[in-house]
């Protein structure tokens, strides 16, 4: 069931875990402002749904601060001093290896945004205590927390990739058995970490104790990341993507996130009209849109220093008109783009002042590298996996490089005067659930969280498949689905009515009259709370 609250005037956080939620709702209830709550967010959903996101992954957040300017944090980590394609080649690999130590292969630039959020909060009059923000994460990591659904599962369908992982067993297994869901589990090691953080500063992360004991494990499991690579990270502000549809404008983060792709899809369905949801025409002008921003994403979409066009060229009325007349609407056209699979978080919060921030979290898959630090307690993230072993590739591996990150946090700033927060986690998935989301949401005037509940679809490749497919929940119509296969698309009908495979979505929504409402996805273990 989609986790549901409306009409709060101080503040609203909405999160895939409950535990998360609620610790967002505690620090706005304490007089905290929405970046704060988000922080302590961000600190307790790693030690609530570590299989999702943990401190060794990376952030991007897109913030809408009370003047209404919308600033982008971006905290992706690159890939270190000794991450080379020799490196690679010379171990025996044609492709990065998904699991182990030779995936942990970037600096985890999660903290990094941290700072940076903390920063802009205290500009903004935030007086909350690190201690305090990092307080429920840490009970949490400390004393136990309940395994969960997807956790349980994760850890039982994943167990055979984690052979290669140092410290995977000893963190998420039991006598070296998949936990049962409803157990009971610690990061005790973590737990000590954030404590230690809340106490010395998350600087310490980098440049301190914990950067020094995180650099020695990684060296001692035999990852590419030095000390240096860790001691020089820095994350950073800058402007966001943006682009104009008729009832407002949406942004979202740039390289070397798909943000780009995201602010497409939408931008050509705004332009095709079409009247109404849940049809032929609207299932298939999404999926077709979908194609023509992929398109463009896996030809341009790289770190931002390597970039070979303008991203706004893609986002110009001229380019998206010329998109637009390439969509037939009555036929799929070919589809043969590769699948990009991501576990990560997506979470908002908005407060009375008028600050709203959409944040996502990620360590890529489930689990990611596999590689927890004994000392640190810190999950290794696996996105440099999407680095190419090809030095002529869109997103080549060298050392300080910037990997391509699915991870983009949506947000909408609208004419009749809402702020919208939206994201979801899901790999390829992330834009086009957007673009469900939103159009559901915004253009067609679904509650917000009947839009989140709504049955979804995701174009891309079933992992381990070699055919590419559009698969649908099971709650569509038949008719739908008989006439989306007459079109041409190669549909999948899922076995499941809500499947994890399309992502956990979530939203908050600032309205005009300073009421806020939030929501979060019926296929997580959803949390959305105000005060």
């Amino acid at each position: 069931m989609t986790s549901y609250t409306s009409s709060h005037r101080r503040g609203v956080a909405a999160a895939p875990h409950h535990a998360a939620a609620e610790a967002g709702r505690l620090v706005l209830a304490d007089g905290g402002n929405a970046l704060e709550a988000m922080v302590a967010m961000a600190a307790s959903i790693a030690a609530v749904y570590p299989h999702m996101t943990h401190i060794g992954g990376d952030g991007f957040w897109v913030v809408r601060e009370p003047n209404g300017r919308v600033r982008a944090i971006m905290a992706p980590g690159p890939a270190g001093a000794r991450a080379t394609i020799e490196f690679y080649r010379e171990r025996g690999y044609d492709a990065i290896p998904a699991r182990g130590p030779f995936a942990a292969l970037t600096v985890p630039g999660a903290i990094g945004g941290w700072m940076q959020a903390l920063d802009g909060a205290k500009s903004l009059g935030g007086k909350i205590p690190l201690d305090v923000l990092l307080a429920p994460a840490i009970a949490q990591a400390r004393d136990g927390y309940v395994v969960s659904r997807s956790q349980h599962a994760l850890t039982r369908d994943k167990l055979g990739e984690m052979n290669e992982a140092a410290g995977f067993a000893d963190t998420f297994l039991v006598d070296g058995k998949v936990p049962a869901e409803g157990a009971t589990m610690r990061q005790t090691a973590f737990a000590a970490t954030l404590d230690q953080l809340a106490h010395a500063g998350l600087d310490d992360f980098y440049r301190g104790d914990i950067g020094r004991e995180i650099a020695a494990d990684l060296e001692r499991i035999g990852s590419p990341v030095t000390r240096a690579d860790i001691e020089r990270y820095r994350a950073y502000v800058t402007e966001p993507l943006s682009v104009p549809l008729i009832v407002g404008t949406l942004y979202n983060s740039p390289p070397p996130t798909q943000g780009l792709a995201s602010l497409i899809i939408l931008a050509l369905f705004d332009r095709l009209r079409v009247p109404e949801a849940e049809g032929f025409d609207f299932v298939h002008g999404l999926v077709e849109a979908t194609k023509r921003a992929f398109r463009v994403r896996d030809k341009f979409v790289t770190d931002p220093k390597y970039l070979s066009e303008p991203m706004s060229k893609f986002l110009d009325a001229a380019f998206l008109d010329g998109e637009l007349q390439r969509i037939d609407r009555k036929k799929a056209a070919r589809w043969p783009a590769p699948y990009g699979e991501g576990d990560t978080v997506w979470m908002g919060a908005a407060d009375s002042s008028g600050l709203v921030v959409s944040y996502i979290q990620s360590i890529y898959w489930e689990f990611g590298s596999g590689c927890v630090l004994p000392r640190t307690g810190v999950l290794m993230q696996n996105r440099g996996a999407s680095f190419s072993l090809d030095k002529n590739a869109v997103n080549p591996l060298k050392p300080g490089r910037l990997p391509f990150h699915t991870l983009n946090p949506a947000l909408a700033v609208l004419k009749d005067g809402r702020v919208m927060a939206y994201g979801t986690m899901g790999g390829d998935g992330q834009p086009q659930t957007q673009g469900m989301v939103f159009s559901r949401h915004v253009l067609f005037g679904k509650p917000l969280e009947e839009a989140i509940d709504a049955p979804r679809w995701l174009l891309g490749r079933t992992w381990g498949s070699a055919h590419t497919n559009l698969r649908m929940e099971s709650r569509f119509d038949g008719n739908l689905v008989d006439r989306l296969l007459s079109a041409g698309h190669d549909v999948d009908v899922l076995p499941e009515a809500y499947s994890d495979t399309m992502g956990h979505a979530g939203a908050v929504v600032l309205h005009p009259d300073g009421t806020m409402e939030g929501a979060h996805d019926p296929r997580a273990d959803p949390g959305a709370f105000g005060v």
